[in-house]
């Protein structure tokens, strides 16, 4: 049967794939789209497989916050060059990837690379595996998030290369047109200073230990009753440094993050959670 350019520019449209490989697939498919569809989805496929080893050192990060301001997803995407991450087609990828992680909410990048996408027979490995064989390029789900504040905000920021993002969760009882400038800079003080946790209970006891060795060292020459005081000291130093919430606040290093929360947004105000993620670095 004879294949039309409406025909082919319909298949285009409904599965990304370049206009010559969905020509060949409805002539291959006799004209028959699901058949060209399968046919397509196949090809990606064997294309994806053969980029999968191929090192993925661009990509962005994208964040959505809901409607409410009370929630937000989260993701890094990886791939091979910076030209196929600015493209429309990432773009609409990393849009769908985020909304399945706002409306899943899946444990971690490995559960939801099993689960299905969009409604579909697909699982949401394979639509990357399509969307791969679509750009041309290896492409990887690098890292998900998503955050929920019942009694407060999330708020979010994006670095303007898009390859840096903040997700960060804060009870208050500000509004959220109060607290939305607030919100931004405290993500913007994240993507920063990169903090290794909220709080001093979740810097790795290990990178804890290794310090205080190296404060003993340090001191073993000073007195012996002014040795605990003194590696206490650097101890708080360091924490200063890691926590979040002691971290000197960006605008005015006098006062903590915790401390700046509390001004900014009002009394009882902290911060909850935050996730920050990079590409391409």
């Amino acid at each position: 049967m004879s294949i039309t350019a409406s025909d082919v520019m319909s298949l285009r449209d409904r599965t990304g794939a370049g206009m010559m490989d969905c020509k060949k697939a409805l002539q291959e498919s006799g004209g028959d789209v699901e058949k060209a569809e399968d046919l397509l989805r196949i090809k990606g496929m064997k294309s994806a497989e053969k980029k999968a080893g191929r090192e993925t050192g661009e990509g962005r990060v994208l964040t959505v916050i809901a409607d409410d301001g009370r929630s937000g997803s989260m993701v890094a995407v990886r791939c091979e060059t910076d030209f196929a991450a600015g493209t429309e087609d990432f773009q609409a990828l990393l849009n769908d990837l985020c909304a399945h992680v706002a409306d899943q909410k899946p444990n971690s990048v490995e559960d939801m690379l099993e689960q299905p996408w969009q409604a579909s027979r697909t699982s949401v490995a394979e639509a990357i595996k399509e969307a791969t064989g679509r750009l041309g390029e290896n492409m990887q789900l690098a890292e998900i998030a998503y955050l929920e504040n019942a009694e407060g905000l999330v708020g979010t920021y994006i670095h303007h290369n898009r390859k840096v993002g903040v997700l960060v969760s804060v009870t208050t009882p500000a509004t959220r047109e109060d607290a939305a400038e607030h919100l931004k800079t405290l993500g913007m003080h994240i993507a920063f200073t990169n903090p290794a946790a909220l709080d001093r209970g979740g810097v790795p006891a290990g990178e804890v230990e290794r310090e205080v060795g190296i404060y003993r060292e340090e001191v073993k020459d000073k007195p012996a009753e002014i040795q605990d005081k003194i590696i206490q000291g650097k101890l708080d130093k360091f924490y200063s440094a890691q926590a979040l919430i002691e971290q000197p606040w960006v605008k005015d290093d006098s006062m903590s993050v915790a401390k700046a929360m509390e001004t900014l947004l009002g009394e009882g105000s902290g911060v909850a959670a935050f996730a920050r993620f990079t590409v391409g670095e």
